[in-house]
């Protein structure tokens, strides 16, 4: 199953800067880890909401749960770095074929 209406979704800033790029975050500094290895950084948010985004619309929905914010699905595949920081192929990422390169089976969750 995938995501419903995957062309809508919305990825925030503070999710991102605040959150999974804050290496100081009591939750969120071993995923800020994980992400500045691939060469993401809170200074360029963007990027990595974007390719938060396309992840969301490229793999099947692994898990739905409600909450009391409404539906919250996650997400399960490797994460495509290959239009994204120029560092993020050369830190320690396996290449794929035809020069593509993607982080390591990624799980993301979107929704309430």
């Amino acid at each position: 199953m995938k995501l419903p209406n995957p062309d809508k979704l919305v990825v925030e800033r503070e999710k991102i800067a605040d959150y999974l790029l804050n290496p100081v975050h009591r939750f969120g500094a071993s995923k800020a880890r994980f992400f500045t290895h691939f060469g993401f950084h809170a200074e360029a948010w963007e990027q990595l909401a974007q390719a938060l985004r396309e992840h969301g619309q490229k793999h099947d929905v692994t898990k739905m749960r409600e909450t009391g914010f409404g539906p919250r699905y996650e997400v399960e595949g490797r994460l495509n770095l290959s239009q994204w920081p120029p560092s993020a192929c050369a830190n320690g990422l396996a290449t794929g074929r035809r020069g593509s390169c993607a982080a390591p089976i990624t799980r993301v969750s979107f929704g309430g």
